[in-house]
């Protein structure tokens, strides 16, 4: 099923005995364009902390009365390895999180999810009291094109007839979290029509400008239905 991104956020998050916050971002690779990770605000219950959460955690990904399932404890969620949120994740980090959680790496193999196209893999449940936590250290190895989709929300868009519009969302689909499409605004921040613009057509991305460049003319991109 496809999902708008943007309509997730603030969801809450229910673990499988109890809630545990609820959705404040999500990572994606802007290579593969595919969602790697939902950020979790555990609000009230680990004040302070944000975390990281695989789609691995999801399972067949369920929502019920703007709640989503996660297929993990409280207690496996609160000794995970814990984020920096405004920084890139590192791949070091990354090698610790899913060692802790036992998953199949998405970056060893030929599918988008290393040796699957799905992150289908159930996740263990045994008692991680044990594991040390670990905080993400910064360094040579941090995967830059990890990146926060909320950011990325209200960049310019840029084709060669020049700057036409900006992003105002992210269609997702909830089986293999690959991103199908991004929704474009163009026009005025206050009129104007929606867009759907295929990651396929999406040169690159620039952070430092705050926009994304695309290798096609506006006029040959679909209308948002």
């Amino acid at each position: 099923m496809l999902r708008s991104i943007k309509q997730l956020y603030g969801n809450k998050l229910g673990a499988l005995d109890g809630d545990i916050g609820h959705v404040k971002d999500f990572y994606f690779n802007d290579q593969d364009w595919v969602v790697r990770y939902v950020i979790a605000d555990t609000a009230s219950w680990l004040p302070g902390r944000l975390v990281l959460i695989s789609p691995h955690a999801f399972g067949n990904f369920q929502t019920e009365d703007d709640s989503i399932s996660v297929q993990l404890t409280r207690q496996q969620i609160e000794n995970s390895p814990t984020i920096e949120s405004h920084k890139p994740v590192s791949r070091q980090h990354e090698e610790e999180y899913y060692q802790y959680y036992g998953w199949p790496s998405y970056w060893d193999g030929n599918g988008i999810w290393g040796v699957s196209g799905f992150p289908v893999a159930p996740p263990p449940m045994g008692d991680l009291v044990d594991q040390e936590k670990t905080a993400i250290s910064l360094g040579k190895d941090d995967d830059l094109h990890l990146r926060s989709m909320q950011k990325v929300i209200g960049y310019h868009i840029h084709t060669s007839e020049g700057s036409s519009g900006h992003v105002t969302d992210f269609i997702m689909d909830d089986k293999n979290w690959k991103v199908h499409q991004l929704v474009v605004k163009i026009g005025t921040w206050f009129g104007g029509k929606e867009i759907l613009i295929s990651p396929t057509h999406i040169d690159c991305i620039s952070y430092d400008e705050s926009t994304v460049f695309i290798n096609e003319p506006i006029s040959d991109l679909q209308p948002q239905k």
